[in-house]
C-alpha cells in the first residue's frame, strides 16, 4: 500500500511538511509506503475548463506545460492521498488549488479514478482560516468519492516560523492519530 502526499507550501521543509511527515511516521510503522511531493512555489496553472480530459479519456490534462499530469498519475496509482497546505488568505495556496481543480476534473472525467481511495487533509495555520482551508481540501476528497478518516481534532496545527507547529502538542497528536486512522482504514479497505 502507498500514500502520496502533496505539500502545497512554498517552504519545502516548513510546518506543512513537518505535519505530513508526522502522519507518515505512523503510516510507516504499519508498513505503508509514503512519498512526499513538494508542489508549493512551482509553476502549476489552474484549470481552463476546456473539457478535453473528458473527450480524450486518457487520464491526463491537455495542459502539458507543467507537472500536473505527473502529480495526477501519482494520485491515481496510490491507495491514499494527503493534501497539505498552509493557510493563505483563509484558503489553500494557489498551487494546491490548481492541483485539486485539475486532478479532480481529470479523475472525474475518466471514470472517477479516485473513488474509494483514502484522503486526508493537513493544515498549517498561523492564526485563523484553518477550518475553511480544511474544508476546501475535504471537498476535493468528498466530490471524488474518497473516504476521509477522522482524528482526535481537525487536522491542523498552529505555527508561524518553520518548525513552530512542533510546539503545538495537540496539533502534533492530531497528526499521529490521523496516521493511525489512515493505516487502519487502508488495511480494512484492502482486506
Amino acid at each position: 500500500m502507498k500514500v502520496i502526499a502533496f505539500n502545497g507550501s512554498p517552504r519545502k521543509d516548513g510546518n506543512t511538511s513537518l505535519l505530513i511527515r508526522t502522519v507518515f511516521a505512523e503510516l510507516e510503522k504499519e508498513g505503508i509506503e509514503t512519498e512526499l511531493v513538494h508542489i508549493g512555489g512551482r509553476q502549476l496553472r489552474g484549470c481552463t475548463a476546456c473539457m478535453q480530459c473528458g473527450e480524450t479519456k486518457d487520464r491526463r490534462c491537455v495542459i502539458g506545460s507543467d507537472s500536473l499530469n505527473e502529480y495526477a498519475a501519482k494520485m491515481f496509482s496510490s491507495d491514499a492521498v494527503i493534501l497539505g497546505s498552509p493557510v493563505y488568505f483563509t484558503d489553500v495556496t494557489a498551487e494546491m488549488k490548481a492541483l485539486i481543480d485539475r486532478a479532480g476534473f481529470v479523475a472525474r472525467q475518466n471514470g472517477n479514478l479516485l473513488a474509494r481511495k483514502v484522503g486526508a487533509a493537513v493544515v498549517a495555520v498561523r492564526r485563523a482560516g484553518s477550518i475553511h482551508t480544511f474544508d476546501t481540501l475535504n471537498h476535493f476528497f468528498l466530490i471524488n468519492q474518497m473516504i476521509v478518516p477522522g482524528s482526535s481534532y481537525w487536522n491542523m496545527a498552529l505555527g508561524r516560523a518553520p518548525g513552530d507547529v512542533g510546539n503545538d502538542q495537540e496539533g502534533m497528536e492530531t497528526m499521529r492519530v490521523l496516521g493511525g486512522a489512515m493505516a487502519w482504514l487502508m488495511k480494512k479497505i484492502a482486506a
